[in-house]
């Protein structure tokens, strides 16, 4: 039996993509670009609980990696708007992958949560009375 050949990645990469300046809102708004091209006003609209500035930082963020394309137009009042470049569809897919993990299993982490938080708030050594040195 043949093992499957891993492909190697440098760790500075990776790290690098995965603490990326408000990387929390990137998946976020790459999920909400996966259909069409979009407003700034739109994705504030459906992104309900950023702020300008998050949404804005995140969006230059995503442009400056490449995942994002933005093209302005020269209306009164400017109109910009922002698509999915191939290698944001790319991105996408991994996104939307652990958007679906996070969908079927986020009872079971919020259940461990529980779990754990009611371990963590009993004593550690039970057996040992308030007084005991031992």
């Amino acid at each position: 039996m043949q093992r499957a050949k891993r492909l190697s990645i440098d760790t500075t990469v990776l790290d690098e993509l995965l603490t990326a300046r408000h990387s929390k809102w990137n998946l976020t708004v790459v999920l909400h670009l996966r259909h069409d091209t979009k407003r700034f006003s739109e994705l504030r609209r459906e992104i309900a609980v950023i702020s300008q500035k998050t949404l804005t930082s995140s969006l230059c963020s995503l442009e400056r990696d490449g995942f994002l394309l933005r093209t302005s137009y020269a209306t009164i009042p400017p109109r910009v708007e922002y698509a999915l470049t191939d290698l944001g569809k790319e991105a996408f897919k991994a996104f939307e992958a652990f958007e679906k993990f996070a969908g079927a299993h986020w009872q079971r982490v919020v259940e461990a949560r529980q779990s754990f938080d009611a371990r963590a708030s009993e004593p550690p050594f039970p057996y040992l009375q308030a007084g005991d040195s031992h």
